[in-house]
């Protein structure tokens, strides 16, 4: 009994003098680093940063638009009829009033001649009615039905003329005619699409912008765009501003007119548009890594007597390094630039400047 007494004793005493030995040892340790109880101050984090200076920044906001043709129209006949001649080829150029398609119109004509018949009746009756009424063997009144009778038989041969005219569809613009999708013989209505014609002399980009640069823009602004497959960039002059913000959108959508000369630009593709906004002469740029989103916006730090200081800002445009900062710092701050993410407000910093 007194063995296993002996024993438990001795195990007892083991046991507390480990856990002793491991308390003193984990002591030292915060004390060598600065975190005990009577330490010192904590050891100051190695980071790299840059003194802020101001430069001149072109700000460019980076846009997606659409490229729509100068001019654009679906070609119809005004009148129902047997088509009887279809007076282009596709996928060629056509000149402004050029006859593209042309309507059976035999039965418009024989109303025609029947309306001038008509007519030169009404006039020759117009005419023997007015010498009678010089002569007062007839009324004013007779007269006047007479007179009434040759202007309608006049607006009725008018009538039918205009709708001999529809007959012949001809180009409203210059420019490029489509695929046909009517056949010479088929029966054309004022629905039936002959084709498209587009006059891609010139293109139009239609883009909106954020509403914050609104106040920016001017009719006569030069901007340039790029379309995918292409390396070449293209430039164009916004000629077109809408008047509001869209609700919807909070947006503000105006059009750039470019010339398309050798036809490079083709109609409904996407645009990429770089607009040029107003050039900032002592713009405060800093590296995209020295900013940290945070819930409730963005925060940098910065060195201040050997300390890390945090700085909530507001940013503005980007570039594919830098962000433009809009308030928040000023020019000769020491801004942090490395090893930030595990800073913390008066954290102390060893700082090596770039």
């Amino acid at each position: 009994m007194k063995l296993k007494n002996s024993i438990y004793l001795l195990l007892a005493i083991v046991l507390g003098a480990m856990i002793f030995y491991r308390i003193s040892e984990n002591k030292g340790k915060e004390e060598s680093n600065g975190k005990g109880k009577g330490g010192g101050d904590k050891k100051p984090a190695k980071v790299t940063g840059v003194v802020l200076k101001t430069s001149v920044f072109s700000d460019n906001l980076s846009l997606s638009g659409s490229i729509d043709a100068k001019e654009q129209v679906e070609i119809r006949s005004e009148v129902s009829g047997i088509v009887e001649s279809i007076n282009f080829e596709e996928g060629t150029v056509v000149s402004k009033g050029q006859q593209l398609l042309k309507i059976n119109d035999l039965e418009l004509r024989a109303q025609l001649s029947q309306a001038r018949t008509k007519q030169a009746l009404a006039s020759e009756n117009e005419r023997r009615a007015r010498l009678l009424l010089q002569k007062e063997a007839i009324s004013q009144e007779e007269y006047d039905i007479a007179s009434a009778d040759f202007r309608s038989a006049q607006a009725q041969t008018q009538l039918i003329q205009a709708q001999i005219a529809k007959t012949s569809v001809r180009a409203p613009f210059s420019g490029k005619i489509g695929l046909r999708s009517i056949s010479k013989g088929a029966y054309a209505t004022p629905t039936s699409v002959v084709a498209n014609l587009v006059n891609t002399s010139q293109v139009k980009i239609t883009f909106s912008i954020p509403e914050k640069y609104a106040a920016q823009m001017k009719v006569n602004t030069l901007l340039s765009f790029t379309v995918a497959g292409s390396r070449e960039t293209y430039s164009a002059k916004i000629y077109a501003i809408e008047p509001e913000i869209e609700v919807e959108t909070r947006t503000l959508k105006m059009r750039a007119i470019a010339e398309n000369a050798h036809g490079k630009l083709i109609p409904g593709t996407f645009a990429n548009v770089m607009l040029p906004l107003d050039k900032i002469n002592d713009a405060l740029l800093i590296p995209t890594e020295a900013l940290i989103p945070v819930q409730n916006g963005k925060k940098v730090f910065v060195s201040l007597h050997g300390k890390a200081k945090e700085i909530m800002v507001e940013t503005g445009a980007r570039t594919d390094k830098d962000v433009l900062v809009l308030s928040g710092l000023k020019p000769g701050d020491t801004l942090l630039t490395s090893g930030v993410m595990t800073l913390k407000d008066d954290s102390p910093v060893k700082v090596t400047i770039k």
